[in-house]
């Protein structure tokens, strides 16, 4: 048995996506013309409540076009010190965008308008301006970590009290969908430019999204074509996220339910919090991880290695309950040496 729980990210096709990829009505999207793409980009939209979705090939892709459309070369743009588009994305922001940052600490990457607030640089010709403001939801390294909304809220009404721009990084927004009920349009209506993630956790093998208003989105397509996003025949893979949408949204919550299990699981062995367990991923200190987790691949359980001391676990699609026990049984002899 091989129990992969590196990320959300491993996951293949189910039969009835592979069928939807393959039977997909397809066109040339830089032309505007694949239907399976206008489709998607239309359905997502309307989930948040948005006028306008972009199709492109990755989640980096989408999270920089975004903070380009917010934030103009030389300006800046605050978000926390965890976070993926400051940590993940190869410095794209800076590199190909010209955007300056400056972060906050907030606990397990949990946004926090009091800590905000005294970042913010208003116009002035002796500081890099605060143009745009950035949340992960959930937040990866945090542990899952599922944004309150009253603190969205809040945080919304910083940003039009100095008339900043919001970006959220939703790769995993699904998740805080599934544990808290709160609808996507909600969501939506908080931030100007929204990323979302088809491949983590919904099991789409390739795609995101950025969602926005409709002259944003025409932008948002020159920058995609510009960092090389055009793609031709894309509906093979946007029937993908289409079948994501439609089908796998639903069962994130057994995902949940199998990540809060996994944890309680290995509580006792003193690598894990249980209680700080929200979505689907698990977070562990381990002295030697690299060792242990090098003995856990051996008998076919696979975890992410983060660090020294730390790394991550989380469950998907591709994991059943068979899977954790297998991964607890192996997991647990090892820690019990």
């Amino acid at each position: 048995m091989i129990v992969d729980l590196r990320s959300d990210t491993v996951t293949r096709p189910t039969p009835g996506m592979l069928e939807a990829m393959m039977t997909a009505d397809v066109g040339d999207d830089v032309y505007g013309e694949d239907p399976t793409v206008n489709a998607l980009e239309a359905e997502a939209a309307a989930l948040f409540g948005k006028e306008a979705a972009v199709f492109t090939p990755t989640g980096s892709m989408a999270n920089q076009i975004g903070l380009q459309l917010l934030v103009r070369p030389g300006e800046e743009l605050l978000c926390d010190v965890k976070a993926h588009v400051v940590n993940f994305e190869m410095g794209a922001a800076a590199a190909l965008g010209g955007i300056s940052t400056r972060t906050w600490a907030g606990a397990d990457g949990r946004v926090d308008a009091d800590l905000v607030e005294p970042l913010i640089n208003r116009p002035n010709p002796y500081v890099t301006v605060t143009r745009a403001i950035a949340v992960e939801h959930t937040h990866n390294i945090g542990g899952g970590t599922v944004q309150p909304i009253e603190e969205l809220r809040r945080l919304r009404g910083l940003a039009d009290a100095y008339g900043l721009g919001l970006h959220l990084d939703g790769a995993r927004i699904w998740n805080a969908h599934a544990a808290t009920g709160v609808p996507l349009d909600e969501y939506g209506r908080l931030f100007d430019t929204v990323s979302v993630c088809l491949s983590k956790g919904l099991g789409a093998p390739v795609g995101s999204l950025l969602l926005t208003d409709a002259e944003r989105a025409q932008r948002a397509r020159v920058i995609r074509k510009r960092l090389g996003g055009g793609m031709r025949q894309a509906g093979f893979l946007a029937a993908a996220g289409r079948y994501a949408l439609a089908n796998h949204i639903g069962r994130l919550g057994e995902d949940h339910a199998r990540a809060a299990h996994l944890a309680r699981s290995l509580e006792p062995f003193g690598i894990c919090d249980a209680a700080k367990v929200e979505t689907n991923i698990v977070l562990v200190r381990v002295p030697e991880i690299a060792k242990v987790a090098a003995a856990a691949a051996e008998q076919g359980v696979k975890i992410s290695v983060l660090g020294a001391d730390w790394g991550r676990m989380l469950t998907h699609l591709d994991v059943d309950d068979a899977g954790i026990e297998h991964a607890v049984k192996v997991l647990g002899t090892l820690l019990g040496k």
